[in-house]
């Protein structure tokens, strides 16, 4: 697919997503909605920005699309360490991040962040078979803890600032290893530690390019694309060697 089908389709896709839905009480959008991931990517951010009906604060939640997700953990076998424990979990969230004008715990009591799952310790891990919940516990705070290594789950809350009483405005960070795929966005608005408000806005993380149609075409067709590997990097190996040859 050439680089403008691609553009227009995303385009297109873009105006399928539902736009920004208005709560009472809070409005906010984003500096962009498509993080275009081309040859070279280090990255990118996207700015949040809105206005409340009056003081308040914000807090800002950020989920990328949900997949599967397998913990290892490894043991001592004869002497050599081995994978000898695994646990599955369910629509763990590919890309996670919070912000806040406040820290979390002076915002709201325990019992709402976890409704509203803010916070990464308060995301529902589902494992795929029956665990027991000690278990599941040790395997979902190493589950955590992977994919903070990894940068896709925020280690800190970002910070919303607010000019004046009513305008924030927030910077979205996003590594060079961010997910492709359907983002959601979502704004709760905070009274007397309560969520009274809220708005969810789209994001498109997307490969464009040639990145995008090597993509597609290893997707689309594996075996051919695995064939063509295997021949470029036999001839790779076979000019290399031409030099030798006279020596």
């Amino acid at each position: 697919m050439s680089g403008r089908r691609l553009g227009l389709a995303l385009a297109g896709f873009l105006l399928l997503l539902p736009g920004p839905v208005r709560a009472d009480g809070v409005t906010a959008d984003l500096s962009s909605h498509l993080i275009a991931i081309t040859t070279g990517f280090t990255g990118a951010s996207v700015v949040l920005f809105g206005a409340t009906d009056g003081p308040a604060e914000i807090i800002a939640v950020v989920r990328g699309p949900e997949r599967d997700v397998t913990i290892w953990r490894k043991s001592k076998i004869a002497g050599i360490w081995a994978n000898t424990e695994a646990v599955t979990f369910a629509n763990v969230p590919s890309f996670y991040a919070v912000a806040a004008s406040r820290p979390i715990d002076e915002l709201m009591s325990p019992s709402a962040a976890a409704l509203h799952r803010i916070g990464a310790g308060n995301l529902k891990f589902e494992a795929r078979s029956d665990v027991a919940p000690d278990r599941l516990r040790r395997f979902s705070d190493a589950l955590i803890g992977v994919q903070q290594r990894a940068g896709v789950f925020a280690a800190a809350t970002g910070k919303i600032a607010f000019l004046g009483e009513r305008l924030f405005r927030t910077t979205i960070s996003f590594p060079a290893n961010v997910p492709t795929g359907a983002y959601l966005v979502e704004v709760f608005l905070v009274r007397d530690k309560d969520v009274i408000g809220a708005q969810t806005t789209p994001l498109v993380v997307s490969k464009v390019g040639v990145d995008a149609a090597v993509f597609d075409f290893a997707r689309r067709s594996s075996l051919a694309y695995g064939a063509i590997a295997v021949t470029m990097a036999v001839m790779a190996g076979w000019f290399a060697s031409l030099p030798f040859r006279n020596t």
